[in-house]
C-alpha cells in the first residue's frame, strides 16, 4: 500500500480519557476511534493487526480440529431463562425487544446459542466429540468501560465450545486447547503465562487464564519463582500451615477494653502485640444469609475463596448498616466467640492459640482466645488473598511472586452445567441418554493486540511484534520528489509486494521528520530509508524499530535479504 492511498488519521497528542498505553497509541496511531462510551470504531490499521490475529488463532484452532460457525450476535430471551442466566447474568446483559415485543439480549457470549444448535443435530455418541468456534462481536454493558478496546462494551472475541461423551474426553480437549492457546500468543510475540483462575459466573470447574505480564494489567497474578505454578490470585493456592503443638499452659478467655481501637493495627499497637496475634472477623452478606470469615490479622481475605468454601451462589462485604440492623453488634469489635451467624476460618486459625479477637461489644476484645475451645467454626479452607513471599504450594524451595496481568484467553471446563439445563443429550453405545459434556475456550481478539502494545512500545510509539504487525517493511523516501530517490523507492517496494512482503510505502510529500514520527508511532518493525546521498554510494539505511539499530546495505542487493532481516527482527 501507498501511504497516500491510505486512511491513518495519526494524532500528536493522546486522547484526555486514555488511561493506559494502548488506549493512547492506538487512537494516536490511528488505529481506533470512539464512537460511544466503550464503543470503538476500527480504523484500517487496526484492522489489518485483528486480522492477523485472526489469521493465527484460526491456524491453532484448525489445527486442532476446531471447526468455525457464525452465530447470531442478537438472542431470544427464550435461550438465557431456559439456562438460568437471564436473571442471574445482571446488567451487563443488554436486552431489548424487537417490533413485535419479544425479548432479546445482544450475546455476550454464546453457550445457550451453540448448545441450542448442538441438541437438535447431535444425537449419537458417534458424533462425538465436536469442536466449534466463532470470531464474533460481542456486547457486554459493563459499569466502567475504560482502556479503549481493552475493557470496552462491544468487542470482538473467538469463543469455542466442545461436546463429549464424558469427563476424560473434555479433559483431552482441554489440554490441546491450552497448547493451542500457548501456541497462539507466542506466535503473536507476547510474554504470558497460564494461571490457575476461578470460572466466575460462567459456571463450571477446570479453569485456566492467559495471561499477558504488564504493570497496566488488572488482575494480580501470583507465580513461583522456582516452579511452574501460576495463577490468578482469586484462586492462587496458599501452603497449608504445619500443625503447631500449643503449650500445655493456654491462656483463659478475658475481655479487655480497647477504646475507639477497631483496626488490627490499632488493637495491636494498645495490646502490644504482633498483628499476627490478632484474629479478624469479617462479614459477608450471601442468599444464606450473613456469614463471617476469620483469617489472622497480618493477611487479607479471598473473597472468592469463601464464596468457594461456603458453596453460595453470591458473597459480598455486608455493609455496616446491614450488620448493626441484623445482629446489634457494633462494627469494629466483631469477633467469632459466640457470634449468632455460621463462621469460616482460614487454616492458619486452625493452627492458633492464646490470640485477639473482636469481643461483640463497643471499645473490647477478647484476648487468650483458643480456636478448638472457644469458636464454632462451621469449615475450615484455604481463604487467604496469597502475598509475595509466601511459600508455594507445590514445590518445597519457591515463593510467589505477585505481578500484574491481563487477561487474553480463558479456558473451562464446563461439565454439563448447561446440557442438563437445556437437555443437551446424546445416547450412549447401549442406547441410554445422557448430557453431553462441555468445555468453552475465549480469546479477546482486541485485547491481545493492545496487550501487545502494552508490552511492546517505547516513547516514540508502537513497536508491534512481527507476526501481527499491519506492515513487515516500512519504505520511507528522504524525498519522494527526487527522481532517483522515487524509482529506488519504487523499485523497493514493488519488488518486497512481489516477493509477498507486507510493505508500506510512505510516498507523501511530508517533511522527513514528520515521516519518521509516524514511522516510530505505527511500530512496522522493519525502515528501509532511502535518500539521494546514500544512493550514489548504492546504499539504503536499514532500520530495526525495536532497536533503532541502522545499517547501510547495498541497493538492490540487500532486497534479497530482507525475508532473512525479518527473521531476525
Amino acid at each position: 500500500m501507498r501511504y497516500s492511498q491510505m486512511f491513518i488519521p495519526t494524532l500528536k497528542q493522546s486522547p484526555a480519557d486514555a488511561e493506559v498505553v494502548s488506549h493512547k497509541l492506538m487512537v494516536r496511531s490511528g488505529m481506533i476511534r470512539q464512537l460511544a462510551a466503550g464503543i470503538y470504531s476500527i480504523l484500517p490499521i487496526g484492522v489489518r493487526v485483528l486480522r492477523k490475529v485472526e489469521q493465527i488463532i484460526r491456524e491453532e484452532m484448525n489445527r486442532i480440529g476446531g471447526q468455525e460457525v457464525f452465530l447470531p450476535s442478537i438472542q431470544p430471551a427464550e435461550l438465557w431463562q431456559e439456562s438460568g442466566r437471564w436473571d442471574f447474568y445482571g446488567k451487563e446483559l443488554l436486552r431489548l425487544k424487537d417490533r413485535n415485543n419479544r425479548e432479546f439480549c445482544y450475546g455476550p457470549t454464546h453457550e445457550e446459542v451453540i448448545t441450542d444448535i448442538v441438541r437438535k443435530e447431535i444425537k449419537s455418541y458417534r458424533q462425538l466429540p465436536l469442536i466449534v468456534y466463532q470470531i464474533q462481536t460481542k456486547f457486554r454493558d459493563e459499569v466502567r468501560p475504560r482502556f479503549g478496546i481493552m475493557r470496552g462494551r462491544e468487542f470482538m472475541m473467538k469463543d469455542a465450545y466442545s461436546f463429549h461423551t464424558d469427563i476424560a474426553s473434555t479433559e483431552e480437549t482441554y489440554e490441546k486447547m491450552k497448547q493451542a492457546y500457548s501456541n497462539i500468543f507466542k506466535r503473536c510475540g507476547l510474554d504470558f503465562k497460564m494461571v490457575e483462575a476461578d470460572s466466575g459466573s460462567i459456571g463450571g470447574s477446570h479453569s485456566h487464564e492467559f495471561m499477558v505480564l504488564a504493570d497496566s494489567g488488572e488482575d494480580a497474578i501470583g507465580f513461583c519463582d522456582a516452579c511452574d505454578y501460576a495463577s490468578n490470585v482469586e484462586k492462587a493456592a496458599a501452603k497449608t500451615p504445619a500443625p503447631v503443638t500449643p503449650p500445655n499452659a493456654l491462656q483463659k478467655l478475658k475481655q479487655v477494653p480497647t477504646p475507639g481501637h477497631k483496626t488490627v493495627a490499632e488493637v495491636a499497637e494498645f495490646l502490644k502485640i504482633p498483628s499476627r496475634k490478632i484474629v479478624k472477623t469479617l462479614v459477608f452478606e450471601t442468599e444464606q444469609g450473613l456469614i463471617a470469615g476469620l483469617v489472622r490479622g497480618d493477611r487479607q481475605i479471598n473473597p472468592v475463596k469463601l464464596k468457594n468454601l461456603i458453596g453460595c451462589e453470591w458473597l459480598k462485604p455486608a455493609p455496616e448498616s446491614l450488620i448493626t440492623s441484623q445482629t446489634g453488634l457494633p462494627c469494629g469489635f466483631i469477633g467469632p466467640v459466640g457470634l449468632d451467624m455460621k463462621v469460616y476460618a482460614d487454616h492458619e486459625v486452625a493452627q492458633m492459640y492464646d490470640f485477639v479477637t473482636g469481643a461483640n461489644a463497643s471499645d473490647s476484645h477478647f484476648t487468650g482466645v483458643q480456636t478448638t475451645r472457644d469458636l464454632k467454626i462451621e469449615k475450615f479452607g484455604d481463604l487467604l488473598r496469597v502475598a509475595a513471599g509466601d511459600p508455594c504450594p507445590q514445590c518445597p524451595a519457591g515463593t510467589y511472586k505477585i505481578k500484574r496481568g491481563i487477561e487474553v484467553g480463558h479456558v473451562f471446563i464446563l461439565g454439563t452445567k448447561y446440557s442438563e439445563e437445556m437437555k443437551a443429550n446424546y445416547l450412549d453405545a447401549d442406547g441410554k441418554e445422557k448430557p453431553m459434556v462441555m468445555g468453552c475456550y475465549g480469546i479477546g481478539v482486541g485485547r491481545t493486540a493492545a496487550a501487545a502494545i502494552e508490552q511492546n512500545h517505547d516513547e516514540r510509539g508502537i513497536i508491534w511484534p512481527p507476526a501481527i504487525a499491519p506492515f513487515q517493511v516500512l519504505v520511507i523516501p528522504v524525498n519522494y520528489a527526487d527522481e532517483a530517490t522515487r524509482s529506488a523507492s519504487d523499485k523497493t517496494y514493488q519488488t518486497l509486494l512481489d516477493m509477498g512482503i507486507e510493505t508500506l510505502l510512505d510516498d507523501r510529500p511530508e517533511r522527513l521528520g514528520v515521516k519518521f514520527n509516524d514511522a516510530d508511532l505505527g511500530g512496522v518493525p522493519l525502515q528501509i530509508i532511502i535518500g539521494p546521498k546514500n544512493l550514489k554510494e548504492g546504499q539504503v539505511e536499514v532500520k530495526s524499530r525495536k532497536t533503532n539499530a541502522s545499517e547501510l546495505h547495498d541497493f538492490p542487493a540487500v532486497l534479497e535479504k530482507v525475508p532473512q532481516i525479518l527473521e531476525g527482527l
